[in-house]
């Protein structure tokens, strides 16, 4: 599908879990809500990725007191992994849960996932074929789950013997896959009903579309670092998001935050500016979100980085919403 022939894009807002507690994640949510985001997204970790994050809450009581405390924001998980921390059929009770709650604004987001969260029970860490494969049981798992009826099922990964939940939705919420790589994408495309990942890859889109993708919702997430100055929008984000400017396989591989903070400390303020869009200037944000709607997404959600949220939001409010309509609109 020509994303020229796509619906206007909705501008999300991101719910860093490994930067904030509980209390403050449901009140961003409910200030991005007043603000005009149309959608969050939150993190579901069992670690952030360095220390000085300092935060991991448990993501489905967050959720809970998010669907108390907005009544409009569409909220998705970005992303579970549904494969080892948590059993794909407990996660289908707890995504049902959270979907009636919610009344018609979840989204069920799910990936392969990383070590840095999955070791912690003490089960092999898997190559990503056979994660790829364990999240393809996982999903057909909890879409069966969402039928209401009696499962049970004996596969390559996992088992469910006479299981049935009876707290359902109206409807079963939209499952979104995410993926970094054209062999992801593709999984996503086959198997969820939209694409989630972090960059505008070319190669990313199309085989999302060619596998089934094409007409599904796309969503990016794009990292910023709003502050009244340059200068210090920059230190935040080296300070608060290191992890940005490390390449590789190294954000699904290491196990612990220490590991990451090791890489980190190679990291110059320059790298992290490369990769997060940082200052106070609104059309430097609408021009790193514009790649995303250049390459076919209609959803695009923003993650600020560090502690000042609410200066964000403000400014998304006055200055960066309004310049991303007349953007979009031009």
């Amino acid at each position: 599908m020509n994303h020229r022939s796509r619906p206007p894009i909705r501008l999300g807002y991101a719910l860093s879990s490994e930067e904030h507690r509980p209390v403050d994640l449901v009140r961003n949510a409910a200030d991005a809500e007043q603000a005009g985001f149309d959608f969050a997204m939150i993190s579901d970790h069992f670690h952030p990725w360095i220390d000085r994050q300092g935060q991991s809450p448990f993501v489905w009581s967050v959720l809970g007191g998010i669907a108390q405390a907005t009544s409009r924001l569409v909220v998705g998980t970005g992303v579970t992994c549904p494969t080892m921390r948590i059993h794909p059929a407990i996660l289908a009770q707890a995504a049902a849960t959270t979907a009636d709650l919610l009344a018609g604004r979840f989204w069920f987001g799910v990936g392969t996932g990383e070590n840095l969260n999955e070791h912690v029970l003490g089960q092999r860490w898997p190559a990503h074929a056979e994660r790829a494969a364990m999240l393809e049981e996982a999903v057909a798992i909890i879409r069966s789950l969402w039928t209401g009826e009696v499962v049970s099922h004996r596969g390559d990964h996992f088992e469910v013997v006479n299981a049935r939940l009876y707290t359902l939705p109206e409807a079963p919420p939209p499952i979104l896959v995410a993926a970094s790589g054209p062999d992801a994408a593709a999984l996503a495309g086959r198997i969820g009903d939209g694409l989630i990942t972090t960059g505008p890859e070319p190669d990313v889109v199309e085989a999302f579309d060619a596998a089934g993708g094409a007409g599904k919702s796309r969503i990016g997430q794009v990292s910023i670092c709003w502050a009244p100055s340059e200068a210090a929008a920059r230190r935040t984000a080296l300070e608060w998001w290191p992890t940005a400017a490390i390449p590789g396989e190294s954000g699904q591989e290491l196990p612990m935050p220490a590991h990451f903070e090791q890489l980190a400390a190679m990291v110059t303020e320059a790298d992290v500016a490369e990769r997060i869009s940082c200052g106070p200037d609104p059309e430097r944000h609408v021009a790193a979100i514009r790649t995303y709607v250049d390459a076919g997404f209609d959803h695009v959600y923003i993650h600020q980085v560090g502690p000042d949220q609410a200066g964000f939001l403000r400014f998304a409010r006055r200055s960066l919403l309004p310049a991303l309509e007349q953007a979009t609109a031009a």
